[in-house]
């Protein structure tokens, strides 16, 4: 098309030589030529002069592009260059979120009482110390009094009580102490009982097995019957069975247990009438487990009345809210008396305000606690910080896998609105005096990153090991130095060794 266009302004040039070539033939007497030729317009000839020119300036850029194209062959191909720079550069996660309220508040009903008025809506924006919703005051102080009154009826009833059961104590208290002596002097005669049964057993035992030994040695001499030790032994048995039915410690002991018996015997019988005694003392007063009931319901109504009446007073003005936000929920009516607990308002603070966001996988290492976050809400600039990172990972609706995190606001105003949206800029590296190239330079293969730099006129490969990366440029750990010419291959087919001409860019 270059082409087509020289000539036709060629021709254009042409015809205006021959134009000229005429007129100098009329002006020397030379023959003209039957057909007159009518003279060109002015402005017609300036047009075509100027695009002579131009042909003429496009001839010398396509000879220029020629001799260029030649000369290359010899010189190597033409490569743009950026030298590896030391500087600062800080990395940074951009990404968007919702900004919600750090602290919710829900407000219930303290009393059943009628309420008065509801002072907000939905939506509204309100200040700390505002009221939400306001008590019927004439309701307010009948309920005051009905707390009051069944306080003074709780009090009443506790002492009465306590009065009744101090009249049975003094007769429970000597049933229990006599009975506690009793069965210790009960234990006691049985076990010394038990102490004299054996002592009786033992004594029988050792006595019979006397008369045994003897009879054993009576067989020995029974060869010899009327000697000395025969007789002897003869004697000695027969006192062993004397000794056996009538042993003075047997006897004396055996005496001792029966007169302990008919003590025991005894002891069981006022053990007997102690316990009816206690029985019946009992039976007009409280034990300790009724006594503690007693005391623990009416601790609790006594709490609870004096709650109820605390409440009221506090709820005399109303109920305030605590933090300046945005009430977000309103279930109180006016004129209906709502049950204590009932739901009344909810309240999402604007003091407290975070932005909540989600980050990929691969985001995920880059973020930390701690970090500062610029952030960006309807055009208007805020601080903030990572606060909280969930431990957990949920699904996105394009079915990823992201993990929730937290933004505080530092510097909330009344300007910001619960659930928009946020831009969010996190701060998450930053390096200083480090070597950095431009982030496209880089390439990557199977053993990982490298980029193509002249040297020498000739294209040489260098592997890099890369740190933390900007939007634009890129730390080098290992593998450049400063000043080093990076080629910028903008889709060059380069290839190590090649012969190329650099021309370094800004």
């Amino acid at each position: 098309m270059r082409d087509h266009a020289h000539i036709y302004k060629g021709t254009e040039c042409n015809d205006i030589r021959e134009r000229n070539r005429e007129m100098k033939k009329t002006e020397n007497g030379e023959t003209e030529k039957t057909t007159q030729k009518t003279p060109m317009d002015k402005k017609k000839k300036k047009k075509i002069i100027r695009r002579c020119v131009l042909g003429g300036i496009a001839a010398v850029i396509v000879l220029f592009m020629t001799v260029n194209s030649i000369a290359a062959k010899n010189a190597g191909v033409v490569v743009y260059t950026t030298a590896a720079a030391v500087g600062d550069i800080e990395q940074t996660l951009n990404t968007s979120g919702t900004v919600k309220s750090e602290e919710t508040k829900t407000y219930f009903a303290p009393v059943a009482v009628e309420i008065g008025t509801v002072d907000v809506a939905a939506g509204d924006s309100i200040k700390k110390g505002q009221p939400l919703v306001t008590y019927d005051a004439e309701a307010l102080e009948s309920a005051k009094q009905v707390a009051e009154l069944k306080l003074q009826a709780n009090e009443g009833g506790y002492e009465s009580s306590i009065y009744k059961n101090n009249k049975y104590i003094a007769e429970l208290g000597e049933a229990n102490i006599n009975l506690e002596v009793l069965e210790q002097q009960i234990t006691d005669s049985e076990n010394y009982v038990k102490e004299l049964e054996q002592k009786i057993n033992d004594k029988k035992t050792w006595l019979a097995h006397e008369g045994t030994l003897l009879q054993i040695s009576l067989l020995d001499w029974s060869d010899q019957p009327g000697s000395e030790e025969y007789l002897n032994l003869q004697k000695l048995i027969q006192y062993n069975t004397y000794e056996q039915q009538n042993n003075e410690e047997i006897l004396a002991w055996q005496k001792e247990v029966e007169l302990y018996q008919e003590k025991i015997a005894a002891y069981k019988e006022y053990r007997s009438e102690m316990k009816s005694q206690k029985s019946s003392s009992e039976g007009g007063s409280m034990d300790s487990g009724s006594k503690s009931q007693l005391e623990a319901n009416t601790q609790m109504e006594r709490i609870e009345s004096q709650k109820t009446l605390d409440a009221m007073e506090e709820v005399a003005n109303g109920i305030l809210a605590d933090f300046d936000g945005v009430v977000t929920e309103v279930e109180a009516v006016e004129g209906s008396t709502p049950q204590e607990g009932t739901k009344l308002v909810t309240v999402e603070s604007t003091e407290k305000v975070k932005v909540a966001i989600t980050v990929s996988k691969y985001d995920l290492e880059k973020i930390e606690l701690g970090q500062t976050v610029s952030i960006d809400i309807g055009g208007k600039k805020y601080d903030g910080e990572v606060t909280k990172i969930n431990r957990m990972a949920t699904t996105n609706q394009s079915g990823a896998a992201v993990v929730g995190a937290e933004i505080e606001i530092s510097n909330p105003d009344s300007d910001i609105y619960l659930g928009v949206e946020a831009r969010v800029e996190i701060h998450t590296a930053k390096a200083e005096g480090v070597v950095m190239i431009p982030v496209e330079v880089i390439n990557t293969d199977m053993e990982g990153d490298f980029v193509f730099v002249a040297e020498n006129g000739v294209v040489a490969k260098k592997r890099i090991t890369t740190g933390i990366s900007s939007d634009s440029y890129s730390e080098v750990v290992e593998g450049l130095a400063e000043g080093e010419a990076v080629i910028m291959t903008m889709g060059q087919d380069l290839t190590e060794g090649m012969p190329v001409t650099a021309i370094p860019q800004n």
